[in-house]
């Protein structure tokens, strides 16, 4: 035994060897495709007639969202809503209501997207007319306050009529750029 033990301590080297080698592969291998069924497009729930309600630090609204559906993907975590209606609630301002076709809501919540026929509505507030905003496109982050878009607006209230490409609107910095091809239309009230 003892002359064949060379032979055997090879044989056994060979076949860690071997194991090692096959190990190392399954390791740096990419992993297969999961069949699960997580990684297709496909929604996990949907709930029709959706409404929701963000209360602020004193217990007030701070915003709602509703939507006629509201379909959720798990492979991406997005929430798609059909015909959505957002609200803006501030203590010191006129409510404001968003309204599209379709709109799209990150997983955190933090974002929200909206499409096709977008329109924002300002109510009236004390000296202030009714406020209407038209785009195709808008972009909302509600804990901050922020709206954009990069597509072509209209604004208009009761005595002014503004066209322009490209808004970014940000309440808690009180600041509102229209980004370009701005041309405004203003008709003074009747004395």
């Amino acid at each position: 035994m003892s002359k064949n033990l060379p032979a055997w301590a090879t044989l056994a080297f060979l076949v860690l060897f071997a194991g090692l080698t096959l190990w190392l592969d399954r390791v740096v291998q990419p992993a297969g495709p999961k069949l699960d069924g997580s990684t297709r497009h496909e929604p996990d729930y949907i709930v029709e007639n959706f409404n929701a309600i963000k209360l602020d630090l004193s217990g007030q609204p701070h915003f709602t969202l509703a939507a006629v559906k509201m379909t959720h993907f798990p492979d991406d975590l997005t929430t798609v809503l059909v015909r959505p209606h957002f609200i803006g609630f501030n203590p010191n301002a006129a409510p404001y209501h968003m309204y599209a076709q379709r709109g799209t809501v990150t997983e955190d919540g933090e974002h929200a997207y909206f499409y096709d026929n977008v329109r924002i509505v300002r109510e009236a507030h004390g000296k202030d007319s009714e406020l209407t905003l038209n785009t195709s496109y808008l972009h909302i982050i509600p804990e901050k306050d922020f709206a954009e878009t990069d597509k072509p607006l209209v604004i208009q209230d009761a005595h002014t009529h503004i066209t322009a490409v490209g808004l970014k609107l940000d309440k808690d910095k009180h600041e509102f750029k229209l980004l370009s091809r701005v041309k405004a239309r203003y008709a003074p009230p009747p004395r």
